[in-house]
């Protein structure tokens, strides 16, 4: 039997507290998402937002109002953990999982870990959708740590 598509990891320190880094993690992600290169809607998206608490959602704005759903909050725990489902418009049955931990890092800093999880839902394509939300993470979390002022770069 076949592995499971391996977990897309990334972690940023940034120079903040975890309160301060989960509020503009969650609250102000309006602010440093690149939503030019990722959202659904590209150049015609205007906004990002996530609804604070469990069931709250992850929403991107278009230019002509249109509400786009990106996952769920299922886990809201200021200021640790942050998990949600992750679907970005698809079908949310098919959802795959984010979760972001923020924990102290030394003196007034925070380890801002994110893990992606869930790939093996896709199938035969499952590699194919991990990598692609690899190459994502890859771009949004240095997003944030550079709005942040990143102790250490995203990895």
């Amino acid at each position: 039997m076949a592995e499971p598509p391996l977990a897309v990891e990334r972690e940023v320190i940034v120079d903040c507290v975890p309160e301060r880094a989960f509020a503009v993690w969650t609250e102000g992600i309006h602010l440093w998402w690149p939503l030019a290169g990722h959202s659904i809607g590209g150049a015609d998206a205007v906004r990002v937002a996530i609804e604070p608490g469990v069931g709250g959602r992850i929403l991107e704005v278009g230019r002509d109002g249109q509400v786009s759903v990106w996952g769920t909050v299922l886990e809201w725990d200021p200021p640790d953990v942050l998990r949600h489902t992750w679907h970005l418009g698809a079908d949310p049955v098919r959802a795959t999982e984010v979760e972001v931990r923020f924990a102290p890092h030394g003196d007034g800093r925070t380890r801002v870990a994110l893990r992606h999880t869930g790939f093996e839902r896709f199938g035969a394509d499952a590699d194919r959708r991990r990598d692609g939300n690899a190459r994502g993470w890859a771009a949004v979390t240095p997003s944030y740590g550079a709005f942040m002022g990143a102790a250490t770069p995203p990895g």
